[in-house]
């Protein structure tokens, strides 16, 4: 999906500095200013062990090596706790980072927390985007409305790498 303007999510568009935010994964606190001089892609998605969402990380599992040989980092935020992260990364065999983000304070911060409809109901909840984020911190693009299936070979392709 080529445009000649930017992609929004929110207030953030291509171009912005990536937030900041700090998170913890097992025994460490980490922040994405810590993968400076790294690429990475900030997955959001809405829930762990949901169908879509699980689809999404084991694409990401499957083709993290190719992630990880182009010095790429992931990491995936939903409003679940460590402990369901914890779990989750156990029974998928997940290999990258999981951000907790109970209080949705970092979808809020990026655009990505807001009014969803299923089945006729509206109600508050993250919607599934990917930020793919330059080692300067700057965000070079946005995918809204993010089908899970497909997906991890479509942010490869955006990063110019073949599988």
């Amino acid at each position: 999906m080529t445009t000649d303007k930017p992609i929004s999510s929110g207030e953030l568009k291509e171009g912005n500095s990536a937030p900041d935010f700090s998170f913890r994964s097992g025994n460490q606190t980490m922040k994405l200013s810590d993968f400076k001089e790294r690429k990475v892609v900030l997955y959001f998605y809405p829930r762990d062990f949901t169908t879509g969402c699980t689809t999404e990380a084991s694409e990401f599992t499957r083709d993290f090596d190719n992630f990880r040989r182009s010095d790429i980092e992931i990491i995936g935020v939903s409003p679940d706790d460590e402990e369901s992260h914890e779990k989750f990364k156990d029974k998928m065999n997940i290999p990258y980072f999981l951000a907790p983000d109970v209080d949705n304070s970092i979808s809020k911060k990026y655009g990505t927390y807001g009014l969803k409809k299923f089945m006729g109901k509206e109600y508050m909840g993250v919607n599934r985007t990917t930020f793919l984020i330059n080692e300067n911190g700057t965000i070079i693009r946005i995918f809204n409305k993010v089908k899970p299936m497909g997906h991890s070979l479509e942010v490869l392709e955006a990063f110019g790498i073949k599988k």
